[in-house]
């Protein structure tokens, strides 16, 4: 390279401040020192890069085009700076989460988008899992960190969040045809329609979950899919209310009236992959999960009791 970082670094604060007598103080260096520095870049470079106008210094147009890709570079030396310092703190280069579906999602969003201003050199891989997906990317060390029901053994773990699940239909589904929306329903009365369930997402091992007498079945990967399903009343499923609360409110998604069965609910429960490999990022992670349900623990309670 012709020109240092340093030399850019020196030309952007002439430009950024108005002069040299600003930019002096902010690099730290004499007046005479940025003059020459950029007398220098002019000659190696063969291009004039500043112009004086009055007595502030301008850009020429090839001056301007340069310290634009330039800046990119400074840009990416400030960033290796902070990693190595990050680095040398010991907060993590990568941390995998697995977050079960049933996670209120503008939650994993708000505690990541934190998570990414405080420590915006860790990388971050996020696996949505269903069931028993969780524990199979425990198990395999696909992830450092879980977010899953009860039942993932010889993990350390921490109690997060409930979720309720509600057995639900669009108004426009045959069931509510045949019953009306306040005459309580047996459990074996939905037999003779289409129930919707979600796949387990683990590779090994797959596991079923809640009731499955229905005669006719559809098998989905995704929550969001059978929520879009239902709400075309192609068929009714349990749902978490954390992934329909809005639909239940603006009445597109009615509860069956079921005597028994038609709520249940499941503590979601953090896991860490291995309590001896808890850095400063995956504990700031757990610690930003855990304020972000408790600061917010009411919400979805409240929509199961209108219901």
């Amino acid at each position: 390279m012709k020109v240092t970082l340093e030399q850019w670094r020196m030309l952007k604060a002439v430009v950024e401040h108005g002069g040299f007598a600003h930019a002096a103080e902010v690099v730290h260096k004499s007046q005479s020192s940025i003059h020459h520095a950029i007398q220098k870049m002019e000659l190696m470079l063969d291009v004039k890069l500043l112009e004086v106008k009055g007595r502030k210094a301008h850009l020429t147009d090839a001056g301007r085009l340069l310290l634009q890709r330039a800046e990119h570079l400074l840009e990416s030396a400030a960033n290796i700076d902070s990693l190595a310092a990050s680095l040398n703190a010991g907060v993590e280069p990568e941390i995998s989460i697995a977050v079960d579906q049933t996670f209120p999602p503008e939650y994993i969003a708000t505690v990541l988008e934190q998570f990414s201003n405080e420590c915006p050199n860790t990388r971050i891989q996020l696996y949505e899992t269903v069931l028993s997906g969780a524990a199979e990317a425990l198990n395999k060390g696909m992830v450092d960190l879980a977010i899953a029901g009860s039942g993932v053994s010889h993990f350390m773990a921490e109690p997060l969040f409930t979720v309720d699940f509600i057995a639900v239909a669009s108004p426009d589904h045959p069931l509510f045809k045949t019953y009306n929306e306040t005459q309580s329903l047996q459990i074996d009365d939905l037999v003779n329609y289409r129930q919707l369930v979600t796949r387990d997402s683990a590779l090994e091992n797959k596991i079923d979950s809640g009731w499955l007498k229905a005669d006719e079945r559809w098998t989905v990967s995704n929550i969001s899919t059978s929520i879009e399903m239902i709400s075309r009343a192609m068929g009714f499923a349990w749902i978490p209310v954390t992934r329909m609360g809005r639909l239940l409110e603006q009445g597109l998604l009615l509860p069956i009236p079921l005597q028994a069965g038609g709520c249940r609910s499941e503590m979601l429960q953090l896991y860490y992959a291995r309590q001896d490999r808890i850095g400063p990022g995956l504990k700031r992670l757990a610690e930003l999960l855990h304020q972000c349900c408790d600061a917010d623990v009411s919400n979805y309670s409240n929509i199961k009791s209108v219901f």
